[in-house]
This record gives C-alpha cells, structure tokens and sequence, in this order.
C-alpha cells in the first residue's frame, strides 16, 4: 500500500529493531507477576475501561505484558514461538511495519475495550491473546508449509494450524452475537475455550482486521523459514566481513590500520609482488624476489 510506504519513509527512523525481543522480556516480567503477586496484573495493570476513563491511562499500555501461556511447562515454548514469529515477521517487512503492526494491534485493542464499555455497559478486561493470535495467524499465511511439532512429537503444518484458528476466529465472532447467554450451546462453548459474549466478539474482530489491512496491504512474497535463516546468515556473514575489511595489512606482522590509527603503511618498489609493510617492518624486511 503507498499509504504504508509513506509512512515509512517518513517514519521508518523511529522503529525499534528486534522487537520481539523486548516484548519476550515484558512477557518473562508479566509471568513473573503472575507467580509472585496474581492480583497485581488484574488490579492495576490490565486493560480495563473503567479505570481508563477514570484516570489509569497507563494501562493501555501495561496490559502487553501479560504472557501467552502461564504454564511452567509451555512457557517457554510460548516464548521462543513468538519471538521466532516476530523475528521472521521483521524480516520479511522490515522494522518499521512490524513495530506499525504490533503497536496498531494494541491500539485496536485498547479500541476494543473502550467500544465495549461504552456501546454495551461490560467492562472487558482484555490481555494480549488475541494481538498473539494474529501475529501467528500472519505467519501461517505467510509461510503455509512449516512445519510444527504437535506435542512436540506429530508434526503439522502450519497451514492446518492456521485453518483452526480461523475456524476458532469465525466461531467467536459469530458466536457472541446469535448464541444467547446461558444456552446449552452457550455453556458447550464455554467448555471448548469459547466464550460466547459480544465483548469476545468484537475483540477477535478488531483483531482480525488488523491481519486483513496489513497482510493485504504489505509484501506478500512467500520465503520458507529455511530461506528467509539462509538469508539471515549471509546478512550477518557480509557485516561481519564489512567490518574486518581492511585497506592495509603488514606483510611481516599482519597488523592493520585498525589495530593502530597512527600507523603508517607503505609498498615496497624492491619486493617482487604488491607487499604492503608498516613503518616498523618497511626498511628492515627482507625482500620478496
């Protein structure tokens, strides 16, 4: 879209590189909080409408750091998950549009929750699992053939995984608008992790349509996650040979103008060859015949 170009010509300077890698210490935090003191997390940090609106801006802010997972066990799954989806992300869009895409899904939310409250009186308190959701739901359109292990045992694609999350993401939109509160169907759902209320609805919505601007919107060039690591790699190798490129190096003691800045170096016009020598080594060598 020439709307997100723009705006990363513009802005692109004030993205922050690595991300995720900041987001995955706001989760160990949040995890932390929620061994320690449960209840701080639901009293002051989470994003609640009514304490927004009553002067607990900060909130709006805060409630990101609450983790995918709060399982001991799958924690740390969870969080090398979504680091390596928002690393592969960045890389295939650069810093700028990731930070744009996490940072907008916030602000949906926030959104969300602030609609929520004001149109139907509820006051949602809303985490971060519907912003993971849709960086996941970005990385399997992205890259439809990688492969998870399921149980860390059967592995799967991560294509199917994505068609059940869609499945789970139409099932909550519709489902809080046409299935009453309090129905048999409303407490099956409840028992299959759905909870059938507006609120929930309007939450995966805004969610969703934070996938639909940008996906459609950005580059959609497909990379296997082999790929886009082999690129990666040969990134890191260039820098790194760019930084050890040097323009002088003596042929008796190997050392460069970056091991001394004073150092000078000159060519000898009695060695047969190009044999570079610094000022310690350039009239007591022996020449090169």
């Amino acid at each position: 879209m020439k709307w997100l170009d723009k705006l990363e010509r513009k802005y692109g300077k004030y993205a922050i590189p690595n991300l995720m890698y900041y987001v995955i210490i706001l989760y160990i935090v949040g995890f932390v909080i929620n061994i320690v003191a449960p209840e701080l997390y639901t009293e002051y940090l989470a994003l609640d409408a009514q304490a927004i609106l009553h002067g607990q801006i900060w909130r709006i802010f805060t409630f990101i750091i609450q983790p995918p997972n709060s399982s001991y066990f799958f924690i740390l799954f969870a969080l090398y998950l979504y680091y390596m989806i928002g690393k592969t992300l960045e890389y295939m869009w650069g810093a700028f549009r990731f930070n744009l895409y996490f940072f907008s899904g916030m602000l949906l939310h926030v959104i969300a929750c602030l609609l929520i409250y004001l149109v139907f009186g509820m006051n949602f308190q809303m985490g971060s699992f519907y912003l993971n959701m849709s960086l996941f739901f970005v990385y399997v359109a992205l890259f439809p053939d990688a492969e998870f292990l399921l149980f860390f045992i059967i592995p799967i694609k991560a294509k199917w995984l994505g068609i059940i999350e869609g499945a789970y993401f139409a099932i909550t939109i519709a489902a809080g608008f046409i299935v009453p509160v309090g129905s048999t169907l409303w407490f099956s759902l409840l028992q299959a992790g759905i909870m059938a209320l507006p609120a929930n609805s309007i939450s995966a919505l805004l969610s969703l349509l934070n996938f639909i601007i940008f996906f459609l919107g950005s580059n959609r060039n497909r990379f296997s996650p082999k790929q886009a690591r082999r690129r990666t790699i040969y990134q890191k190798k260039v820098h790194v040979a760019s930084q050890n490129n040097t323009h002088h190096r003596c042929a008796i003691c190997g050392r460069t103008e970056k091991d001394d800045e004073n150092l000078e170096f000159r060519f000898c016009s009695k060695c047969k060859g190009n044999y570079e020598y610094c000022q310690d080594h350039l009239f007591t060598h022996e020449h090169r015949k």
